[in-house]
């Protein structure tokens, strides 16, 4: 995934409280944001394998396992990679936070102040 140096590259849900407080914070890192509704706009497995390999975290991490959904159709199974790759594709909505890329690091904003630990 290309990333442009000078832009922070946020991954969110719109409808998820944490997203306006944490967008807020993002303005203080970086001039430029380029923003992702991951619910709106659908991604690819690979932009989600680079994106996992940047925070070192498996896709069930990013995953609110407290949703009902999460606990109806994927809890207490067994998944192989791919399948959780396909989780975050089809149920982006389930993430719990937003994910932000800057300067080749990420980070899962599980606060809205855990933004700034990328500067």
């Amino acid at each position: 995934m290309k990333t442009h140096p000078s832009e922070l590259y946020y991954y969110h849900n719109s409808a998820q409280p944490i997203n306006k407080q944490t967008k807020a914070y993002a303005h203080s890192v970086a001039k430029f944001i380029h923003e992702i509704d991951v619910v709106s706009q659908k991604m690819t497995p690979t932009q989600w394998n680079q994106i996992l390999l940047l925070l070192n975290l498996r896709p069930k991490d990013l995953l609110n396992r407290a949703h009902p959904d999460y606990q109806r159709l994927i809890a207490g199974k067994n998944w192989d990679h791919e399948s959780w790759l396909n989780i975050l594709i089809n149920y982006p909505y389930l993430i719990k936070a937003p994910i932000v890329l800057f300067r080749k690091k990420a980070i899962l904003c599980r606060t809205p102040s855990d933004i700034l630990k990328l500067n």
